[in-house]
């Protein structure tokens, strides 16, 4: 059903920064389509056109880079739409091999709510106003994470702190499967998008944790990454 509303098609496998970004956007007057894969992404491609893609660049199956690479063996599926990069793992050689036609602009994770509405807006040409901001009164690192990911907005930062909360049950999960089947990509995965999750809370410590965590499952070095899983994991359990 055409809605006559800008479609916006992201490519994101973490369900907290799907919420995030939903939560984000839901004033913009949108249809959002969120799916967790690029296989699923193309599919919607292939059904309908869409105004912006937003993706991730490591997702389960193929990657952000083999969506970008699909774009460009087939034009007709991106067509007018522009394609952002929201990752958290731009470094500079990412970001050079992100230098193609395809890719209209990077948006680093974790991301500002002002910055993700921004981004939005300049590639749909929506203008308006951002989200008001809410004087809030919190402990220094919640109240720093409002300020720099939420614009200040923090009915809007506990409603996704809420949603990250009930997500860390799954995660638990996930984390003492990949551990106890070794399957290394599985835990980088997870690890990878809980750093940036942690960060957009402010939980800079376990966030960090979560990144060392990310390169040492990626190394599969599992003497390191064995009680570096079992420490997180234990601080997402305090968290919920």
């Amino acid at each position: 059903m055409n809605t006559g509303r800008p479609r916006v098609l992201l490519i994101e496998d973490d369900a907290s920064l799907q919420r995030f970004v939903g939560l984000a956007l839901e004033d913009l007057g949108i249809e959002l389509l969120a799916l967790p894969t690029v296989d699923e992404g193309l599919a919607e491609l292939v059904r309908a056109p869409v105004d912006l893609i937003l993706t991730d660049l490591m997702l389960p199956g193929r990657s952000g880079f083999e969506l970008i690479d699909s774009l460009a063996a087939n034009p007709a599926l991106q067509g007018a739409a522009r394609l952002v990069v929201f990752s958290a793992g731009l470094n500079p050689q990412v970001r050079l091999r992100l230098e193609r036609p395809e890719v209209w602009r990077l948006l680093s994770k974790p991301c500002s709510l002002v910055d993700l509405q921004g981004c939005v807006s300049d590639a749909l040409s929506l203008g308006g106003e951002q989200a008001a901001a809410i004087v809030v009164k919190a402990d220094p690192a919640t109240a720093r994470a409002i300020a720099e990911h939420f614009g200040g907005n923090e009915p809007l930062y506990r409603s996704f702190r809420a949603s990250c909360l009930q997500q860390f049950g799954a995660d638990l999960i996930e984390g003492d499967r990949a551990l106890a089947s070794c399957d290394a990509q599985a835990l980088r995965r997870l690890a990878h998008s809980l750093k940036s999750v942690l960060l957009t809370l402010g939980h800079t410590q376990p966030a960090i944790l979560a990144r060392a965590l990310e390169d040492s499952s990626h190394a599969a070095d599992w003497a390191v990454a064995t009680p570096q899983w079992h420490e997180l994991r234990e601080q997402l359990r305090a968290l919920r």
